[in-house]
């Protein structure tokens, strides 16, 4: 059964009625997901009204009914190798439908599957503008799962699905460059924040350590992200076995699931796994950890590296994506050339023989990530909004702050 839905009039002046298509959300654990949550919620705190358009993520799933958003739940189905997320069918009728009733002056798209590209369609069709975003590099996972043919057929499919919306968003000004020499038009670069006061390194706990099995003269080598393939994690085993040659108190900590955890587990007994984990738990791995590594090849941000900084944490990670936009070589992180991955495992062993400089890393990278802030985000999205929705008025500056309280329309 599809949502009932309650038409509304079209706002004239101020905060704006925006459609969100997402087929990933909390309690989903992924950068996408927590990214969106919390956009979402600072749009809410400053009088903007969402209606959110996700799959059912099971059988226990129901629509929010918080007063915060309403939600409308789709069909949806399992993504291989990826079971913990969802991908949602196409819905273009049901989204003309639903956008010809509520009126909203923009539609989101922010992933790029079936749902997301029958919003597209559904939206060009109404003649609402549509604001989609550019937020995982699927066409670069292709060689890690040994169909690198796929790589050119899932490019050009973005490709077209990103050029028939008004604006695509993307989160550093390197990704913008790549996708406008590859053909991508109208992209525009929409960063991301960080919570300094939950990532802190106030949050490092000795007990951990000892949970960790770590002594007091141990060097936690710290991972944080999705087991997984596409993130490299052989060189991330490399790099790691080289340090244990230059020192023998090292120890890898791993934070994150995913399909390559068994095969991790079975190969390397002595590192240390802690699953997933979330929120002050999460901010407490992190700032327990002496020193990041971070080799993935196929982020279009990369979340964990500015936890990581925000955590106090000297970093090594290829200098790309977050790395790329928010840190130095030799300033406030080690960071390599792209996929030198000789390079990538001497700066290792740099950064975990080195406290001196470690120190001076992680401090500075702190320092860095608290001039991240949402507010700004949040900011550059109302901006983008506004000349999507107006372009030739004049949006004004002052928007209400108060969240609106909005009715819940389920049907079953």
């Amino acid at each position: 059964m599809y949502p009932s839905i309650i038409p509304k009039s079209a706002p004239t002046a101020g905060p704006f009625r925006i459609l969100v298509v997402t087929e990933t959300f909390p309690p989903e654990i992924n950068g996408v997901a927590k990214t969106l949550h919390r956009m979402l919620g600072d749009l809410l705190q400053r009088g903007h009204e969402i209606l959110l358009v996700r799959p059912k993520q099971g059988p226990t799933d129901y629509a929010t009914a918080n007063g915060n958003y309403r939600e409308v739940l789709v069909r949806g189905a399992k993504i291989p190798l990826y079971e913990d997320l969802r991908f949602g069918f196409p819905e273009k009728y049901l989204l003309r439908r639903l956008i010809q009733l509520e009126k909203p002056d923009i539609v989101h798209v922010v992933t790029e599957g079936p749902l997301g590209w029958s919003a597209v369609r559904a939206a060009r069709h109404v003649g609402i503008p549509v604001v989609s975003d550019f937020r995982t590099n699927f066409h670069a996972y292709a060689k890690y799962y040994k169909f690198g043919f796929m790589g050119k057929i899932v490019h050009n499919y973005l490709r077209g699905l990103h050029n028939r919306t008004q604006t695509t968003l993307v989160p550093t000004s390197q990704i913008a460059v790549q996708l406008q020499t590859s053909g991508y038009s109208n992209v525009q670069v929409v960063s991301r924040g960080i919570d300094s006061d939950l990532f802190h390194p106030a949050r490092r706990k000795e007990s951990l350590r000892e949970e960790w099995g770590l002594k007091a003269s141990d060097t936690a080598i710290l991972y944080v992200g999705r087991l997984a393939p596409e993130k490299n994690l052989d060189l991330l085993v490399r790099s790691f076995r080289k340090i244990q040659t230059k020192t023998n108190n090292a120890k890898l900590v791993l934070v994150g699931d995913g399909p390559s955890k068994e095969k991790l587990l079975s190969e390397n007994p002595d590192f240390i796994f802690r699953g997933m984990r979330k929120g002050q738990d999460l901010a407490e791995h992190y700032a327990t950890g002496d020193v990041f590594l971070f080799p993935s090849l196929t982020e279009t941000f990369g979340n964990v590296v500015v936890e990581a900084m925000a955590s106090g944490l000297p970093i090594v990670a290829y200098d790309y994506a977050a790395a790329n936009q928010h840190l130095k070589h030799g300033k406030s992180a080690l960071l390599c050339g792209f996929d030198k991955e000789e390079e990538f495992i001497e700066q290792s062993c740099l950064l975990a023989e080195n406290q001196k400089l470690a120190k001076k890393l992680g401090a500075q990278a702190r320092k860095t990530a608290a001039e991240c802030t949402w507010d700004d985000v949040t900011d550059s999205l109302e901006s983008i909004y506004a000349g999507v929705a107006y372009p030739k008025k004049k949006t004004s500056k002052s928007r209400s702050r108060k969240a609106m309280k909005l009715k819940v329309s389920i049907a079953r």
